[in-house]
């Protein structure tokens, strides 16, 4: 088992009710993908983190093996969701990903 966790922090400009509104459409976008991408198990985006937070936005998944976090990296469903919900918004991304 793979675990994939991502930590974003969403550009400067976006405040206020947009900011809660991107953040809303980038867990319903992601979470949208279990089921639909092969391989993965589990998604989960939390966007309620504490004022003592750094980052925004975390995605916590887990996929059955390596290929299968390959093969969710270029599924058509998973790059829409990024391309229209988390790039535009987002300036910094970091990424851990494991066996578990």
């Amino acid at each position: 088992m793979v675990r994939h966790v991502i930590l974003w922090q969403l550009k400067d400009e976006i405040t206020g009710a947009e900011k809660e509104n991107v953040k809303k459409g980038i867990k319903e976008g992601l979470e949208s993908l279990k089921g639909k991408v092969p391989g993965l198990e589990e998604i989960k985006v939390y966007t309620n983190g504490f004022e003592s937070s750094n980052a925004d936005v975390m995605l916590d998944s887990y996929l059955v093996d390596e290929n299968a976090l390959k093969g969710y990296a270029v599924h058509p469903e998973h790059v829409a969701v990024a391309d229209s919900k988390v790039r535009p918004y987002t300036k910094v991304r970091t990424c851990l990903d494991f066996e578990v």
